[in-house]
């Protein structure tokens, strides 16, 4: 039998709906409400463990935002800016993404900054993106993803929103993995189930991991 169109469970169910986020309900709810009541800041940061969402979270906001403002908008490629602060963490690379946020979206009234794993920044990249941040055009809103909070300097601390992302909670990551076994006419027992998400430790990336293998 061919896998050539076999998908990793934790790709296939990344989220993408505020209801498909799993383990975060205050967070999602607390997000969905700014959008709503206009009152979107222009720095976030998400901090928690890894495989608990926060990167699925950021992209879903990101988008909800521009959405709220043009519901037809389908092609985000110039509303939502994506970097990954691991690969790209020196003083150039936040200069490129100061010259993109400078230019303000075609459509929309956002253009969304998603950094991940931010905490990986030089010092000096960390100085060229607090000189931004301190004075951000308005239609530019930056979300941060770290696992490592204790490490982003007290001045960019102190410039966001801080949302803390909490591990899933083993009856969580449980009853997820329930509904994936049914969409995938899987029979699973509950006391297998609640090993895989004990297993886990919190990471509702590492339990669909574990999932797949079983």
């Amino acid at each position: 039998m061919s896998n050539s169109n076999y998908t990793v469970s934790a790709l296939k169910y990344r989220p993408n709906s505020w209801d498909t986020i799993i383990g975060q309900d205050n967070i999602a709810t607390t997000l969905k409400q700014a959008i709503e009541s206009n009152q979107l800041a222009q720095a976030y940061l998400f901090c928690g463990p890894r495989g608990v969402g926060k990167t699925s979270t950021a992209r879903l906001f990101a988008k909800a935002i521009n959405l709220k403002h043009d519901p037809n908008l389908t092609d985000f490629t110039y509303n939502i800016y994506e970097l990954d602060a691991a690969s790209n963490n020196q003083v150039d690379d936040i200069r490129n993404l100061n010259d993109q946020v400078r230019i303000p979206p075609q459509r929309g009234n956002y253009k969304v900054y998603v950094i991940d794993e931010v905490h990986m920044l030089s010092q000096s990249a960390f100085n060229a993106f607090l000189k931004t941040l301190e004075e951000p055009p308005a239609h530019a809103i930056f979300i941060l993803a770290t696992t490592e909070k204790h490490k982003i300097i007290p001045t960019i601390l102190s410039r966001c929103q801080i949302f803390d992302f909490k591990r899933i909670t083993v009856a969580d990551a449980k009853n997820y993995l329930k509904i994936i076994a049914e969409e995938q006419g899987i029979i699973a027992e509950d006391d297998a189930l609640h090993i895989i998400a004990q297993k886990a430790d919190g990471a509702m990336r590492d339990a669909l991991s574990i999932f797949d293998r079983v």
